[in-house]
């Protein structure tokens, strides 16, 4: 992509804390909503079974409209694309509450899911070019932004819902602030666009090979993700008979893990490369599935599932990276991978909740960490060799002192 001549390291620091700032508000955004599913599962009467189909919905949109972020971003550049796609994800957060029934709902969730994809794949693909013009790696902390913005989001959201806030009013309120930071944000991200010439992506594609592989990765990294954000309390509670509390602190703690580990992830990748980083993190993640499906002790199983979210934290990260890097198409690839792992996220929770039905949870986990052992074996497709604006291809595998 083109755009700006003035790349200053001054002007590359503003960018950075600007697209920061951008993946912190779409995080808040994901944290306010999810807060207040019980009030709007009350207020559109709908039982847990229906609740479930509902939340199925936003993975659905998504899916559908994250190809389109490649022809809004050819079409309007990096940073018009994106002001106009995080408008619409932040505004979108007013319409859940509002739904007085399921159909309503999943119409409303359907919106919610596909601006928020689209927004996603906009500020991934200006992350990476970002990341390329500095150098080094800024992607972890990036996506450990989003994860400061979903803990500030969802802390919100609690003390709405302790004060007995109606989610209508909660939302409304939280969407406006939130879309008046994400404008104040994005002014100062890159202003780039696609070289004059360049084809427009399809509308609607099939994702490249190279995304696919990059993909499976992320796959793995999200399920294991979803399946202990979702299960771990759980585990604790049925598994090792632990009192409530404690169980939903071994939640809590391992959101935690994953926000603090990509916060600093971009110092391991600029100093080991990003295959040999996520080796390593996959070597963590399965030596913490292996102790939680043979603890005995709940300290033992809140050190293993610590040590799962410290391993995959920065895959995702990577991924999106890696997808950008893969083809001439970086949006179409990138839309490609998100797909892949919001259908992970998907469906996660519920294979964990239908191999524990079948068999225990136990063996649930067994299989999560053989998912983390993926990460090992398939670590080598995130090598890609891209070309920076104005330089020589670059190794991004290679740590950052010896790279050419």
């Amino acid at each position: 992509m083109t755009g700006e001549t003035d790349l200053s390291p001054a002007r590359l620091r503003h960018a950075r804390f600007a697209i920061a700032a951008v993946f912190c508000t779409h995080g808040a955004v994901t944290g306010s909503f999810a807060t207040r599913i019980p009030w709007i599962q009350d207020h559109a009467q709908l039982s847990a079974g229906t609740l479930g189909l509902a939340l199925a919905f936003p993975a659905l949109g998504a899916a559908v409209a994250m190809p389109l972020a490649g022809r809004i971003n050819h079409r309007f550049g990096a940073r018009a694309a994106l002001r106009a796609l995080l408008v619409l994800w932040t505004l979108s957060l007013i319409l859940p509450s509002l739904a007085p029934n399921l159909a309503t709902l999943c119409f409303a969730l359907l919106v919610y899911g596909a601006t928020a994809g689209m927004a996603d794949v906009a500020m991934n693909a200006l992350g990476v070019e970002t990341e390329n013009r500095l150098g080094r790696s800024i992607m972890s902390s990036l996506h450990g932004m989003w994860s400061v913005g979903a803990l500030i989001g969802s802390a919100a959201g609690t003390v709405a819902a302790h004060a007995g806030a109606d989610a209508r009013l909660h939302h409304l309120v939280a969407a406006l602030a939130l879309t008046a930071a994400g404008l104040v944000a994005v002014r100062g991200v890159l202003d780039l666009h696609s070289a004059a010439g360049a084809q427009a992506p399809p509308h609607f594609a099939l994702p490249p090979k190279s995304a696919l592989l990059i993909g499976a990765i992320g796959f793995c990294a999200v399920f294991a993700e979803g399946a202990s954000m979702d299960w771990s309390a759980v585990y604790l509670r049925d598994v090792l008979d632990t009192n409530a509390g404690l169980a939903a602190a071994c939640t809590t703690a391992f959101a935690l893990t994953m926000a603090l580990a990509r916060l600093v992830g971009d110092r391991v990748v600029d100093r080991f490369g990003a295959v040999r980083t996520v080796r390593a993190g996959g070597v963590l993640a399965t030596a913490g599935g292996v102790l939680v499906v043979t603890a005995g002790d709940p300290a033992v199983a809140i050190a293993g599932f610590g040590l799962i979210g410290l391993g995959i934290a920065v895959v995702v990260p990577l991924a999106f990276a890696a997808a950008a890097r893969s083809g001439p198409a970086p949006a179409q690839a990138i839309a490609g991978v998100a797909t892949i792992t919001y259908t992970s996220g998907l469906i996660a929770p519920s294979a964990i909740g239908a191999v524990a039905d079948a068999t225990s949870l136990v063996v649930s986990f067994g299989l999560v960490t053989l998912l983390a052992f993926a990460l090992v074996a398939g670590a080598a497709v995130l090598r890609q060799k891209p070309v920076a604006a104005g330089s020589a291809p670059v190794d991004r595998d290679e740590p950052a002192g010896i790279r050419p």
